[in-house]
Order: structure tokens, then sequence, then C-alpha cells
């Protein structure tokens, strides 16, 4: 577990340097530095833990756990990075990196548990430090509306999918993932824990039907932290529902396919409906990200270790160009503008070298060759088709409503592209200069959306993993 410790005790040199500085007045920058330098730190064990088990199975991990335990702690330091501006404006510096902190080692316990409770633990770990994260900005009132609704939907969903572990458990009498694998059948009473375990999952990646907290949240919670919520969780999330459902219901694969093929329809199709009324960037992106986790779901289709390596490859790109959208509506944010679309009217004018950014990231969201999001979702696609040989005509009638939608959320991506480069505006949002924090996030998010698509390094890391 070096990866878990040595996250836990980068957040207790989080906690007592924050007690150290309470009263100084480089409290946040110094808080800052620290904790982007402990999570650079976190990257080595991540990277080079070999798998283990721990607690008589309690605990188990493998490379592609790893891999992602790697994408998402990168993913972190890229939020700590580019809110730097936005933590001046708040008194809750330190509370902030130790909800981070905290909140990232409750999706590493999700992640590498081997037994329901523990994974339970894991996601409730990870649920209610972020729920204070999108209540932190606490004096603005949509904030305090969005962790509410926030924290009711995730208790309804806990206690939803509690209550399908207890079917589980009725039913076959282990919550330990491999012995229930040995052992479980298809019966009613499993049938409805699956589904009610996949409910409950299904509201922490914010799949149709139960993404109604999303848009409230997403708009309500300050920007720094909806992008963190958009990536990392869902990320974390979307690994742990492939995990658990090839390995502890791959002999049930005949019922929860059906359910995926469901889910993934509607959330790709409504979301995608949806996002082109909003007219507030941060709903924009909340819908978008209903639509991302349906095309990440794509790939836990073919119940197969390429389907993995393409969840894992897709979260990674997803990572880096969610993040560039972020941080460029957090520096607006900050520099004066707004959360409106109608802000990026005549952006370009003022503004070239951000709006050219964005544009790269919008682009791969959409997946417009030849940046990284075309490849990643051409690694969903084809694993979504993949190992249904003999009843091809579901897989590939899904695959291909996702296609369909691919050209619907091109036009409502380039919708911001039009704001900024078409639409005309007499009085733009006038030049700024961005924080370094800003460029370095900047600079780390697009690269990865130039670099990750063409090197083919980095897929075959990831598919090497996920193959052991």
């Amino acid at each position: 577990m070096v990866p878990e410790a040595t996250l836990m005790l980068a957040l207790v040199i989080v906690f007592c340097a924050d007690f150290a500085l309470h009263k100084s007045e480089r409290k946040q920058f110094v808080l800052s530095v620290l904790t982007g330098a402990l999570l650079l730190c976190q990257l080595v064990p991540c990277l080079l833990a070999e798998p283990a088990t721990a607690f008589g199975g309690l605990y188990v991990t493998s490379p592609i756990v790893n891999v992602m335990k790697t994408i998402l702690t990168a993913g972190t330091f890229i939020v700590v990075v580019m809110s730097q501006e936005w933590l001046k404006t708040i008194r809750w510096q330190g509370e902030f990196h130790m909800l981070v902190l905290s909140t990232l080692l409750g999706m590493y316990m999700m992640m590498s548990s081997g037994h329901f409770l523990l994974f339970f633990l894991g996601l409730e770990m990870a649920s209610v430090p972020m729920a204070c994260l999108v209540a932190l900005d606490k004096l603005k009132k949509k904030s305090a509306e969005a962790a509410a609704k926030y924290i009711l939907t995730a208790t309804f969903s806990s206690g939803i999918m509690l209550y399908g572990i207890s079917f589980l458990y009725g039913a076959v009498g282990t919550l330990y993932f491999d012995d229930m694998s040995a052992q479980i059948s298809a019966t009613p009473l499993t049938i409805m824990g699956l589904v009610f375990f996949f409910s409950g999952l299904g509201f922490k990646i914010s799949l149709v039907p139960f993404h109604f907290w999303t848009a409230d949240t997403y708009e309500g919670a300050p920007t720094p932290v909806t992008g963190y919520l958009s990536v990392v969780s869902k990320g974390a999330a979307t690994l742990t529902l492939a995990i658990i459902l090839m390995k502890v219901f791959g002999s049930m694969v005949d019922y929860w396919e059906p359910l995926l093929y469901i889910v993934i329809v509607l959330s790709i199709t409504i979301a995608n409906l949806f996002a082109i009324r909003q007219k507030e960037l941060k709903r924009f992106m909340a819908f978008s990200s209903i639509s991302q986790a349906g095309y990440i779901m794509l790939a836990v289709m073919g119940n197969s270790p390429a389907g993995l390596s393409a969840l894992t490859f897709y979260v990674l790109v997803y990572v880096v160009a969610n993040m560039a959208v972020f941080t460029v509506i957090s520096a607006v944010e900050h520099n004066g503008g707004s959360t409106m679309m109608s802000a990026y009217n005549g952006f370009y004018q003022t503004n070239p070298k951000l709006s050219l950014l964005m544009t790269f990231a919008l682009f791969s969201l959409g997946g417009i060759p030849p940046f990284a999001g075309m490849f990643s979702k051409f690694f969903v696609f084809m694993a979504g088709v993949g190992g249904h040989e003999q009843a091809p005509f579901w897989p590939y009638f899904v695959v291909f409503i996702a296609l369909v939608n691919t050209v619907v959320s091109l036009y409502y991506y380039l919708l911001i592209v039009k704001a900024m480069y078409i639409t005309k505006e007499e009085n733009p949002l006038p030049t700024f200069r961005n924080a370094p924090s800003v460029n370095l996030s900047l600079a780390i998010c697009t690269a990865g959306i130039l670099l990750f698509g063409v090197c083919s390094c980095v897929y075959e890391w990831i598919a090497q993993a996920a193959a052991m």
C-alpha cells in the first residue's frame, strides 16, 4: 500500500503546515507549492508500485490500477496549479488542499478494493470531502445549493448501492470479489443487487438517468472544483465499475451488457441535446461530461483487457482536454469575465493565445484529428465492438449511435469556437495577462492534447498494464 501510505503522509504534512502557517501572509503560496511538490513526488510510488494484496484480500491492486492512480494524481496536480488565483480570493486555502488530498486518497482505496465494504468506504472517503469542496465558497448562495444537491443525491445513491450489496451478500454469502465471482449466478436476488449497485455508481459517473445533480452542482461549485469533479472522480469511478463488472459479474455479462447499451445511448444522446441549449459554460461542460461518461462506458462493453486500456487512455486524454477548458474558464472569470458563453464573443480579438488553446481543447473533446481526443474515441469504439462476434447487432448499433452523436457534439463545441472567432462584439473582454500558474496548467494540458495521440508509447504503456 505504498501509494496510499505516501499520500496519507502528504496529507499529514499539509495538515501540519496549515497550522504552522496560520497567520502567515505567504500561507496560500507555500501550501500550494508544498501540495504540488508532494503530488509530483506521489507519482513515483504510483508508477513503481507492484501488484499486491493486503489484509486478506480486502486490498488488491494491479498494474492498470496503478496507471489510473498515476493519471488521477497528475490530474490533481493540474487542479492545484490552476486554482492558485482563485485561492487568493478565499480564506480556506489549507482546507482546500487537505480536502483535495483526502478525496484522492478515497479514490485510491476505491480502485484498490477487493471487497465491497472497502469499496464503499473508499467511495464515501471520496464523496464527502468532494461535497465540502463544492461548498467551499460558502459565501455564495449557488455554492451552498450545489453542495446540498450533491450530498443529498450522494446519500440516496449510497443507500441504493448498499441495498444492492446486501442482496449480493444474501445470495452468495461473501463480499470478497474473488469469492463472489466464483459463486455468483444469475438469480432474481443477484440481478436486483447488480441493478442497484450499478445505479449507485452511475450517480458518481453522471450517467443518465442518474445525472440530474450534475448541471446544478457544476454551475454552483467554484470553477477549479468543478474541473476536479468532472475529471478525477469520473476516472476513478469508471475504472472501478469496469473492474467489478468484468471481475465479479463476468458470468452475468448477458444481463449487464443490455443495461450498459441502454445507459450509454441515453447518456450520449440526452446530454448532447441538452448541451446545445446551454448558455452558461459550466452547465454546458456538465452535459458535456455526461456525454463523455457515455463514451467512456463504451470501452466496458468489450469485457476485455483491451476495453480497460481504452477506458484508461480515454480518461487520460479527457483529463488534459477538460482541465484545459476549465483553466481558461477560470482565468476569464478571474479577470472580470463571466461564465456565460456570450462573454467569449470576440475573445480572439483581445486574447488570441487563450482562444487558440481553448479551441485545441474543444477539438480534442469533440474527437477532431489530429488531437488526442480522436485517438481516444477510436480506441473506445474499437473496444465497444470487440469480442461480440456471436451477436454483433446491438454493440454495432450502440457504437453507430455514438458515432452519430459525435457529429452532434462537434456542433455544440463549435458554438464556443464560433463565439470566440466569428461573433462580432463591440466591447469584448479586454486583454489580460495570465498568472504563471495558469500558464503552467495550460502548457501541461496542451502538451497532452497534442502529444498523447501521436506518441504511441503512451497507449502501449497503458495496454501493457491492462494485459497483466
